[in-house]
């Protein structure tokens, strides 16, 4: 499987996991680090779609301004939070695989084989 792509975060221990997983089953994926490149509103928007989830739930809040932004409060908009995570990339959940048969947002890591 080549068309596999990983939206990589190296300095988390979920995301190298994840990566090490696809490795391990002889999958070479498509490398994302999604902090140094950051994410367009297509971007992100068609990887909702395909994970069949809102924005909400692939925020990442623990090590992030998600809070104090007002993120997390109930009623921000999909639109809100996805100008925010252009703005401040840390704040989308890692790591996020994309495959052939769909995506998942994979934690804990072992989700990414539910992909294979």
């Amino acid at each position: 499987m080549s068309d596999v792509t990983i939206y990589h975060n190296p300095g988390c221990g979920t995301s190298r996991n994840t990566l090490a997983l696809l490795r391990d089953k002889g999958i070479e994926p498509t490398v994302v680090e999604y902090l140094k490149a950051g994410w367009t509103k297509g971007q992100l928007q068609d990887l909702l779609k395909s994970l069949g989830r809102s924005a909400h739930d692939i925020l990442r809040v623990r090590g992030t301004q998600a809070h104090e932004l007002g993120l997390t409060d109930p009623a921000a908009s999909d639109e809100a939070l996805i100008a925010a995570m252009i703005l401040d990339p840390v704040l989308v959940e890692r790591p996020i695989v994309v495959t052939p048969k769909g995506a998942e947002l994979c934690r804990p890591a072992e989700l990414v084989l539910t992909l294979l």
